[in-house]
């Protein structure tokens, strides 16, 4: 399917009352939503174990987390300053319940409404801008950040960061095992699933697939570009600034070098592997590349190379990421193994 023929599907979709495109590889959601819950349960099959339940909560705080990146991206943006955003969710929520004693949905919903509005006022400055340039401004961004939390004193705790926060409790129970946990952790990532697909099969979904797709086309079309940005920009932040917060109360530590830049990369690096044009590919993204550094723990000095290796064969046999090699097995299929 050429570009331009995804526009012309896009545009149309985003009128009122129009059908829309966005559709899973391989068939439809209606299908998958059953397979992703099995995807959830399996852990919990293997909770005596908690080194793969630790690995499963990650697992499902980097799929929300590289959800919010992938909607951003389905806009034609890509932000360096994903991390900052996330850590300015974790470290209001710190605050609201380690200095103000506040419960943690608060804490959350705090920590969230935060990275909204510093998306908000970072967006109407910087969303005018394409490119490379968006990329180094956002890029400024999260390293400026980074160095504000490193002289927030009293308040971030400067480069010791904020320790002993209390686990996540809601309606008294408190998320303090690792398995509980995975269980919040668990929900909340599948309801985010389940958000962006909502989002994708309304007009306003397809709105911010046509201007990525072609801005040109999408705003003599009457879309609003900037607006259809910033809408995306704001959500995507709220999802960072979401898994922020989680991450927080879950690990009960953060620092400013929690949400450096390397993080930021690593979800970009996620969901260029996992597939950008699609709800699925975050998901594939965030399985297969969350367990690699602690599997190749020992290489530390080589985990780099092979994730730069890794980036490199993927952009050049697999432009639409794993989520390609699911569409083209579905087509075979479809088409007898012909």
């Amino acid at each position: 399917m050429t570009t331009s023929t995804m526009t012309d599907k896009s545009i149309r979709g985003a009128g009122p009352g129009t059908p829309t495109r966005d559709r899973a590889p391989g068939g439809s959601w209606k299908a998958w939503i059953p397979a992703l819950l099995v995807l959830f349960a399996t852990p919990l099959l293997l909770a005596g174990n908690a080194f793969y339940i630790h690995l499963a909560v990650l697992i499902c705080l980097n799929i929300i987390f590289v959800n919010g990146l992938a909607l951003i991206n389905r806009t034609g943006q890509l932000s360096f300053c994903h991390a900052a955003l996330m850590g300015m969710g974790a470290f209001v929520a710190v605050i609201c319940t380690v200095r103000f004693q506040a419960p943690f949905l608060l804490s959350v919903l705090a920590g969230v409404a935060a990275s909204m509005l510093a998306a908000y006022l970072l967006g109407a400055v910087i969303l005018r801008l394409q490119g490379v340039y968006f990329v180094l401004v956002t890029f400024c961004f999260g390293e400026l950040f980074r160095l504000v939390l490193l002289e927030g004193g009293d308040i971030t705790g400067g480069a010791n960061g904020i320790a002993n926060i209390p686990p996540a409790s809601l309606l008294g129970f408190a998320f303090d095992s690792k398995l509980s946990f995975y269980v919040l952790a668990a929900a909340c990532a599948f309801l985010s699933i389940l958000l962006l697909i909502a989002l994708f099969k309304t007009p306003k979904g397809n709105s911010l697939d046509a201007v990525g797709d072609n801005p040109d086309l999408a705003e003599a079309s009457g879309i609003s570009i900037q607006g259809s940005q910033m809408f995306a920009f704001v959500l995507g932040s709220a999802f960072a600034g979401f898994a922020g917060a989680l991450l927080a109360h879950y690990l009960g530590f953060v620092s400013p070098e929690s949400f450096n830049q390397h993080i930021s990369v690593a979800a970009i690096i996620m969901l260029v592997i996992g597939g950008r044009g699609s709800v699925l590919g975050p998901i594939l993204g965030a399985l297969i590349m969350t367990p690699l550094p602690e599997l190749f723990r020992s290489a530390i000095e080589t985990q780099n190379i092979m994730y730069g290796i890794t980036l490199i064969l993927v952009l050049k046999f697999l432009p639409k990421g794993l989520v390609g090699l699911v569409g083209a097995a579905s087509r075979f299929r479809n088409e007898g193994g012909r």
